[in-house]
């Protein structure tokens, strides 16, 4: 089988089996699977902060048997970059995103995967509201 790099980015706050179960579904992709762990201040940028510090998101990725690579995630213009950057051949994120990438798809294949019944409640930076987001940031 010839290298197929596969590329996701989240947050991976309170790591649970629902990441690692679709860590494993997405590593099944390829031949390597690269996350994008977004850092403490993009998550404050964005409007939902961790509540796990990055370093230990990090080594929590980098801990699973399922990941290749770990790369910061600090801004959303990003990815691009790193699909050119990595050989990326299949950029994947959770169907919760659906649409919200298919412009990538000139230089990788976009994929959306259901995930809602094994990841949890959280909701996507782009799904939280305005009145949450200021509630979020005045805490």
């Amino acid at each position: 089988m010839s290298s197929r790099v596969v590329l996701t980015y989240g947050s991976f706050d309170l790591f649970h089996q629902g990441h690692a179960q679709l860590l494993q579904r997405l590593s099944m992709m390829g031949t390597e699977l690269i996350v994008g762990c977004s850092t403490d201040a993009y998550n404050a940028k964005m409007g939902v902060p961790a509540v796990t510090p990055y370093a230990q998101r990090r080594l929590m990725l980098e801990s699973c048997r399922f990941v290749s690579r770990v790369i910061a995630e600090q801004e959303w213009e990003q990815k691009y970059t790193d699909i050119v950057n990595y050989n990326v051949s299949v950029f994947a994120m959770g169907d919760d995103w659906k649409g919200q990438f298919d412009h990538l798809n000139d230089v990788a294949q976009v994929v959306y995967v259901p995930r809602a019944k094994i990841i949890g409640t959280r909701k996507p930076f782009h799904a939280v509201s305005q009145p949450a987001l200021r509630m979020v940031a005045g805490a």
